[in-house]
């Protein structure tokens, strides 16, 4: 990337940054935990979280050796489906990726269960748009359990419904892939999602099939929601915030490491579409080494990053002061 262009896009960064504090003066204001309960998913995320919760039992002392084995490599690699799919790929487009590799994401994007991978992103845009706001699906400022899971579990804010309408969403209604799943999500996910995991175990290793169900289906995909969920609720209420002190997404080294790189949050709202999540090549980013390995062998381009210069500039404006080039300057003077 030339020189010019990191420079307009570290431009646009500062004028985003503006407008987004703007944003959040003009909708932010007092609200309730619960306004209004969804029955339906509550019953749904009970019921899925009991077989869960018997999935550990099964897991631990019911399945094959082969079973139990295949459990977290399969977990593992479907939580690929939401890093480098659903966010940093279709919700930030922090790169490009050639054909076969888009395909293969929204394959495992649709294993998830969380969703097409249009209406994730577009969430998402819209839950940085209007970060810490009415306007922002989970947001944080209502509480740790409405951030995780009880905006799932609740009617919507009016504002939700409102300022969704308004986010740029062209990118991916101009995409035919991205569109031909959004349109036959649930038939697809039917098949990707729930019969082709629970197929696996029985007929490459004869695992009984109510077994299989419990484990590499209802274990496996509340794992990985709590995991996605893990993200809008402790990485952002817990942790140091060396970008910007003002907002509530935070660095957490705890969800970095259930996520393999997610959890370095506060500059990841700082600097949203930098590939890499994060500022540091740090070991708790698995995620930007396997993209980065997709870029050598040319099947990912075009990695967007965050330039060193306006990183610093943003860090001495309105970090909190933590960051080790500040902390440095401190214990130096």
């Amino acid at each position: 990337m030339s020189e010019e262009v990191q420079d307009l896009m570290d431009m646009k960064i500062a004028a985003n940054n503006d407008t987004e504090e703007k944003i959040e003066t003009e909708t932010k204001k007092d609200s309730s935990i619960f306004d209004g309960v969804r029955i339906i998913n509550v019953i749904f995320f009970s019921l899925l979280h009991v077989a869960a919760i018997y999935g550990i039992y099964v897991v631990l002392f019911r399945a094959k050796l082969a079973t139990q084995i295949w459990f977290p490599i399969f977990t593992t690699l479907t939580s690929f489906g939401v890093t480098l799919g659903s966010h940093r790929y279709f919700a930030h487009k922090s790169y490009e990726v050639t054909t076969p590799v888009k395909i293969v994401l929204l394959i495992m994007q649709t294993i998830t269960g969380q969703n097409s991978a249009f209406t994730w992103a577009r969430e998402h845009r819209l839950h940085h748009k209007y970060s810490d706001t009415d306007a922002d699906p989970h947001n944080p400022t209502r509480g740790f359990f409405f951030s995780h899971m009880g905006w799932l579990l609740t009617k919507r804010h009016p504002l939700v419904l409102q300022k969704g309408r308004t986010i740029d969403v062209s990118d991916l209604v101009s995409d035919k892939l991205i569109m031909f799943q959004h349109k036959y999500y649930i038939p697809l996910y039917v098949f990707w999602g729930v019969l082709v995991p629970i197929m696996i175990p029985i007929y490459l290793w004869d695992e009984k099939p109510w077994i299989s169900f419990f484990t590499v289906y209802c274990l496996r995909y509340v794992v990985i929601l709590h995991l996605t969920w893990s993200v809008n609720s402790v990485a952002h209420l817990f942790g140091n915030k060396p970008y910007d002190k003002k907002i509530y997404p935070a660095e957490s080294a705890f969800v970095s490491c259930i996520t393999l790189g997610e959890g370095w949050h506060n500059f990841h709202h700082a600097f949203p579409w930098d590939y890499r999540a994060s500022e540091f090549p740090a070991p708790l980013n698995l995620n930007t080494r396997i993209i980065d390995l997709l870029a050598y062998f040319g099947l990912v381009y075009d990695r967007k990053t965050a330039s060193q210069r306006v990183v610093h500039g943003q860090v001495k404006r309105h970090g909190d002061g933590t960051h080790p080039i500040i902390a440095e300057k401190n214990i130096k003077g």
